[in-house]
């Protein structure tokens, strides 16, 4: 009895196991500087600079570490990278990467441990390898993510010059250390290689002298970049406690000197706050106008960001070196031009970056949130956003590096930075869509269906032209119809197919119209996609409604809809909300507060907005939601408090403005109070609440908070007796929003402690592991090893008592086992 107890307490003695996320490139330091090209990634920390392929396998790395050696003379001073087991006196802390691929070198620059600026010219596909290195500032002295930098061409008479541009930030409570007597201005172009005649690295502009752009206050970059010959340069400018957001304009021509004195400047206006700013940016891939997006924290704090879009096309009409903030020379007490945004395409507390790229006709933004959400938004070219889609999550709100990238190989991987780490996440999951309409119904401009394969693919991985993806338009439907009569009678059903496809498969479109009745269709009207059109053989339709079927065949695409055709002059009452709606969906149109033919109306649901609903319901309010915080996953049980409430039959909760709402049943129902379940979410941030009456309409206004689901990071101690009642702590974050603990093998339910003060404390969590049931292995062992105890037992006392005990043994042993 003894070893049986122990064998179970061995087999019940399984170590408590928290979930882990899947591991990406873990590099030694915090991530300093990321940079992506063609081929590589480099990647700089405070230890080392890594060299990456686009899979993320280490190619190259280098420590960061080396000793400084001074020359005879005494501003020869040079800084030498050792081997990793080296004694040594200094560190290099890269604050400027940027890599020349014309020049297949990589141009790294920050500064060693004596406050004084370094250079090294590496090669670009073997960092090992060292073409140039000296002591000397570009950029910023400090680390910040509140400069930029990158490389930009000046056209000159037969060639064009590269140049490093340096956009420093500049705060006079906290100046940089000058101590090695060099002071750079804010903006700064400064020689990429020695070809430009004032050697690698060099300020000077021949007999101009050294130019450069200063700030009249306060500045801090965001981002810059060049389009042609024009550079943008984006920042938040601080003056009397004022911030504005700014946009420079330079023209890349002639010179040095010629390419600073040419800005101009506008102010990005958001709204009437003084203290909003410029969080991220990124310029949106096209021709003309120049789109550029950006996220703005419009209350000057994290919560409020919104992403925009503005037209920032250059002015040549304003006069150069006239602003009020930057100057070469004097500043200028002039108005900047205004600019407005053309959309407000998304709201989403903490939103910290933010990449664009095009994908056929649709932007596509990545968005990254203080709060760990990588989150995906297709827009349309009429700025209408598809719904938001969650492409990675962190368990524990890692906070990620400011810059996110796309894998230039293929374009289907975004890479997403963290403190000591990279990630490689895919920009979307095809694959996960089953059918036809789930895979049209993402909305992902990436997603198409491919009828060679019969499956959601990307374009590249159809191997043939019947690749059928999402329409250039955002749209609420894949197939919508119109039921039309004309002045002479005739009826007609024209069905419209919001699709894409290549075209040779859109030549071969065919549509096929039948119903029960038998012939439904006169003449013969070849389709032509996107629209099949059907000339129905009767001027009237039946009381009762006509079932109709469309098939289509878009190549080796086949698809097909139902639909119930009504004569539109048959649906009346009241001009009620709901009217309306029923008269839209019919395929009718509304016109004068009734329903009519298709071309003789409105056919878009917004107009049914502005009726009534044509039911005498007080009108509900809404005072409370229990609780008002919760995880992603939702909570079930949750109390609403108000006024009127008896007649509401659900509660609507809306994510984002341009996505279906999720509305939850009501549970019960006191007419002061409502039980409902908060449904789960992807998206954290704060969602609208309203109540729903039985006629649609949804009243009231309250806020729900959905914050990170709970995270376990570790259980101590690991393991515990088979007896329970072994206390164990959980520790992890997010846990106030545990209801209740599952461990295994058994799968068994723990209960919190009743005593509030056990249930979180520092971000911990106490149960007590109580006796497990048993599985049902060891159900299995308890079944053999119990009948042979007994009969060891029975055994013992009938060799005292009897001679036979060998036979009598042998039966009850049996008889034991057959029981």
């Amino acid at each position: 009895m003894i070893l049986l107890l122990a064998l179970l307490s061995v087999l019940s003695g399984e170590l408590g196991l928290c979930r882990k996320e899947d591991e990406g490139f873990t590099f030694d330091g915090d991530i300093r500087q990321f940079v992506v090209t063609p081929n590589m990634l480099y990647i700089a920390t405070e230890e080392r600079l890594y060299q990456l392929s686009h899979d993320l396998t280490l190619i190259n790395s280098l420590t960061q570490r080396g000793i400084i050696k001074t020359g005879n003379q005494q501003d020869d001073v040079q800084f030498y990278r050792v081997s990793d087991t080296a004694e040594w006196n200094a560190t290099f802390s890269i604050n400027v990467l940027l890599p020349f691929t014309k020049n297949d070198s990589l141009i790294s620059c920050g500064v060693t441990d004596d406050d004084c600026g370094h250079c090294e010219i590496l090669d670009l596909k073997n960092i090992s390898k060292l073409l140039h290195r000296e002591h000397i500032q570009v950029g910023p002295l400090k680390r910040s993510s509140r400069s930029v930098s990158f490389l930009v061409d000046v056209k000159k008479k037969t060639q064009a010059d590269t140049y490093i541009l340096t956009a420093i930030q500049q705060n006079t409570k906290k100046p940089e250390n000058n101590k090695c007597g060099i002071n750079r201005q804010t903006v700064n172009l400064q020689d990429a290689d020695d070809k430009q005649g004032g050697g690698i690295f060099s300020l000077t502009d021949g007999a101009s002298g050294t130019p450069g752009i200063k700030s009249k206050g306060d500045v801090e970059f965001v981002d810059g970049f060049q389009i042609n010959s024009t550079i943008y340069l984006f920042s938040n400018a601080l003056s009397a406690q004022i911030n504005r957001v700014r946009l420079i304009w330079l023209e890349g021509e002639k010179s040095k000197t010629d390419t600073l004195k040419s800005l101009r400047g506008a102010t990005l206006s958001v709204s009437d706050s003084q203290s909003s700013r410029l969080v991220a940016s990124s310029v949106i891939p096209g021709e003309q106008p120049v789109l550029w997006s950006g996220v703005f924290s419009v209350d000057g704090g994290d919560t409020d960001t919104q992403l925009m879009v503005f037209d920032i096309s250059p002015d040549y009409s304003r006069n150069t070196d006239r602003d009020p903030d930057f100057y070469t020379s004097v500043p200028s007490e002039v108005t900047p031009k205004i600019l407005k945004p053309k959309a407000v395409l998304f709201r989403q507390s903490y939103m910290t970056s933010v990449l664009a790229v095009r994908q056929n006709a649709w932007m596509v933004f990545y968005i990254w949130t203080e709060d760990g959400l990588l989150i995906k938004l297709s827009v349309d070219r009429k700025y209408h956003a598809a719904c938001p889609t969650v492409l990675y999550r962190t368990s524990d709100d890692h906070k990620v590096f400011f810059k996110l990238h796309l894998d230039p190989v293929g374009h289907k991987h975004v890479y997403v930075p963290f403190t000591n780490q990279v990630k490689r996440v895919p920009v979307s999951k095809c694959s996960t869509y089953t059918n036809v309409q789930e895979c049209w119904s993402a909305q992902d401009p990436y997603c198409g269906w491919c009828g060679s394969k019969s499956s959601c693919t990307f374009e590249d991985d159809c191997t043939d032209s019947d690749w059928l993806s999402i329409p250039d338009e955002s749209q609420h439907k894949m197939i919508s119809h119109k039921v039309e009569k004309d002045t002479n009678g005739q009826i007609s059903l024209k069905i419209h197919t919001h699709l894409t496809l290549g075209q040779k498969v859109s030549s071969d479109f065919t549509c096929q119209f039948s119903a029960i009745s038998g012939h439904l269709c006169i003449g013969n009207n070849p389709p032509r996609f996107p629209q099949c059109t059907c000339y129905l053989s009767d001027h009237t339709l039946p009381p009762d409604g006509l079932h109709v079927t469309v098939k289509f065949r878009l190549g080796k695409i086949l698809l097909s809809e139902q639909m119930k055709l009504t004569n539109c002059s048959d649906i009346h009452g009241p001009p009620t909300s709901i009217l309306c709606q029923q008269c839209i969906k019919a395929g009718c149109g509304w016109s004068r507060n009734s329903c009519s033919w298709a071309n003789q109306g409105e056919t878009d649901e917004s107009v049914c907005q502005t009726l009534e609903s044509g039911k005498n319901f007080s009108i509900p309010e809404i005072f409370s939601i229990t609780p008002n915080v919760v995880s992603l996953y939702g909570t079930n049980h949750a109390v609403l408090l108000g006024h009127n409430l008896g007649d509401v039959s659900g509660v609507r909760i809306q994510t984002h403005t341009d996505c279906a709402p999720k509305e939850s049943p009501v549970w019960d129902n006191s007419g002061v109070s409502v039980t409902f379940h908060i449904p789960s979410t992807d998206i954290k941030g704060v969602v609208n609440v309203c109540v729903l009456l039985p006629d649609g309409s949804c009243h009231g206004e309250a806020n729900i908070t959905y914050l990170s689901s709970p995270s376990c990071t570790n259980a101590t101690p690991s393991s515990s007796w088979i007896s329970g009642n072994r206390k164990i702590t959980v520790r992890g974050s997010h846990l106030k929003f545990v209801e209740g603990i599952v461990h295994s093998h058994a799968m068994q339910e723990v209960a919190l402690p009743k005593n509030s003060s056990y249930q979180i404390k520092y971000g911990s969590r106490t149960v007590s592991l109580s006796k497990p049931r048993p599985s049902s292995h060891l159900l299995l062992l308890l079944l053999l090893l119990i009948p042979c105890v007994i009969a060891v037992l029975v055994f013992m006392y009938l060799w005292r008592k009897r001679r036979a005990t060998e036979i009598t043994f042998k039966v009850s042993f049996l008889s034991l086992l057959a029981d």
